[in-house]
């Protein structure tokens, strides 16, 4: 609460939100009437945003936090602000916080206030509000996404903090180690980098004086991260994001689902997320995972890993670890084959080496004037009109007939496929008889 700016160039991050010309930006510079869902992380700001635009724009502020408030107090609310703005021209910002925790009764007594714009409103939400919010708020309202902080803001923000008079007025500095321990924790939360460096300043202790100086004159403590730790009860995990460390814990991720062990997998997904990797990453490796080493072994893993990717940009961390591990313990358990990534590898070494024959003519485009003069489309077999919805026809070009490059293991339900493609197989080279 100490170190909150005062003014929206002292917001770290938000620099989509906050840019010259940006449409918060020229709501407060406007001081116009308005209404505003904030939707990000937790920590990302979305209280700091409201309390600076009340303060620039001089409007009463009021905060509600939807845990515990009611219709009742939404109305004591906008009747006082109705009643202020009679009588002295008061305007009136009404910030909810945690907004998608009203139901709808609650959120339909705010409509009045918004059309009629007795308040200026801001509601402050971690979940989508296509989700979590009526129709009717929403369309008046204009939608701001917030971003996690990324290292840099963090680092912004604990460096301010440090010697800012409202926070700890030099009296301690950060080791280079703590900060990066410091950092990670955070996990792009504003809120507990800040937390955090005031419990590890606990720890650490005040300066200390040897009875000569002054206390502006006292060396200031050193913040090592075994003070963060201490204060944290969270362990330093030794894991730089760009070096080695990155890379081995990676490939060491990858061959522990490839090699059946959710174990070692879940092992090695733990030691990232506590050493603050990107989610995103994460999740970008279990796709590909799940059709590199899956495949069609287990088609259902590539959508499991697919929802883990979509959770981890609806809601984020800490909570998406459970779908993270979610997909790694199904990845890892799956059937394994490496079918897939073979096939598309093999058919993209053909075409780089020049084996690409012409288009059968009877696969063109026959829809234009004059295919049909071209011989494009003639002898064409609709495969529809056969039994199990095969045409005995050739597809492939010219030098590619023989080519296979799915070639399915028996392991999952490739097993089925490939007694499935060998029968598909037998009925297209009847078209080559």
């Amino acid at each position: 609460m100490r170190m909150r700016p005062r003014t929206l160039d002292e917001v770290v991050g938000q620099r989509h939100l906050l840019g010259e010309g940006s449409p918060l930006r020229r709501l407060v510079e406007d001081d116009a009437p308005m209404s505003v869902f904030l939707w990000g992380p937790p920590g990302t700001g979305k209280t700091t945003l409201a309390t600076v635009v009340s303060r620039v724009t001089r409007r009463r502020f009021v905060e509600l936090s939807a845990v515990n408030a009611g219709v009742k107090d939404v109305r004591a609310v906008v009747d006082e602000a109705k009643r202020r703005m009679g009588m002295n021209g008061t305007r009136t910002l009404l910030f909810v916080d945690e907004v998608h925790r009203f139901n709808k009764t609650q959120q339909d007594a705010l409509l009045p206030a918004v059309e009629n714009r007795w308040v200026s409103f801001i509601g402050a939400t971690t979940e989508n509000p296509f989700f979590s919010v009526v129709s009717p708020l929403l369309s008046r309202s204009l939608l701001l996404s917030l971003e996690s902080l990324d290292d840099d803001d963090v680092r912004a923000l604990v460096e301010r903090a440090l010697i800012d008079e409202r926070g700890l007025e030099g009296r301690h500095t950060l080791t280079e180690e703590g900060f990066e321990h410091l950092v990670r924790l955070a996990g792009g939360d504003g809120r507990r980098s800040l937390t955090y460096l005031e419990a590890a300043a606990l720890v650490a202790g005040p300066p200390t004086s040897s009875g000569d100086e002054t206390s502006e004159e006292r060396a200031p403590v050193e913040i090592t991260a075994a003070h963060v730790e201490r204060a944290v009860d969270r362990h330093a995990v030794r894991y730089d994001r760009s070096g080695d460390q990155h890379y081995d814990v990676i490939s060491a991720f990858i061959k522990s689902m490839r090699g059946s062990d959710p174990d070692a997998a879940l092992h090695y997904l733990a030691r990232m997320v506590e050493a603050g990797e990107d989610p995103r990453f994460i999740a970008r490796r279990l796709v590909v995972h799940a059709s590199e080493d899956v495949g069609m072994a287990d088609p259902t893993a590539l959508q499991t890993a697919v929802a883990a990717a979509q959770a981890v940009e609806l809601i984020g961390m800490p909570e998406a670890r459970i779908n993270l591990a979610q997909a790694v313990v199904h990845i890892s358990l799956a059937p394994k084959s490496n079918a897939i990534i073979t096939a598309i590898d093999e058919a993209i070494a053909d075409v780089r080496a020049g084996r690409a024959g012409p288009v059968p003519a009877h696969l063109r485009d026959a829809h234009y004037k004059g295919a049909a003069d071209l011989g494009h489309g003639q002898g064409y077999r609709y495969a529809h009109d056969f039994p199990g919805g095969v045409a005995p026809q050739r597809h492939a070009p010219d030098g590619l007939t023989e080519r296979e490059y799915y070639r399915p293991t028996r392991h999952g339900t490739e097993r089925r496929l490939g007694e499935v493609l060998q029968r598909i197989k037998e009925v297209l080279r009847g078209g080559d008889r």
